[in-house]
């Protein structure tokens, strides 16, 4: 998770992420260090978004301009858009007050560890 100004393009976050992403260990043999791909909407859809990705080994599935909305994208990007939704359910990050971004990071982290807390709660009541 990064913190940013509210004035920065996301271009400029377009890389960061995966290169912070740590070590996922569980199947045999080497851990990864990247994702497999990275979603992006069309507002990335140009080759030099596309090619640092490639470079880094992870295939790019940024939907195109002036195709129909049919590539499964907006499947994946709900997830990410209710959970921004959750996020926003909590008065203190809804709109930022704190000064210092530590603590605002700090309050970003306890929000996820409750919407965690409360959507596993959900799924084990169901069983």
């Amino acid at each position: 998770m990064s913190l940013t100004g509210g004035n920065r393009n996301d271009i400029t976050q377009l890389l960061p992420p995966p290169d912070k992403i740590p070590s996922v260990a569980g199947s045999v043999g080497r851990p990864r260090h990247r994702p497999d791909a990275l979603l992006a909407d069309r507002g990335y859809d140009h080759d030099k978004y596309r090619r640092p990705p490639r470079a880094r080994d992870i295939r790019p599935v940024i939907a195109e301009r002036g195709q129909p909305h049919d590539s499964g994208l907006g499947i994946l990007r709900y997830v990410v858009e209710r959970t921004i939704a959750w996020l926003h359910g909590f008065r203190r990050l809804r709109i930022r007050r704190e000064r210092r971004d530590d603590i605002h990071q700090a309050f970003l982290g306890l929000a996820t560890c409750l919407i965690t807390h409360r959507h596993l709660r959900r799924l084990r009541q169901d069983l």
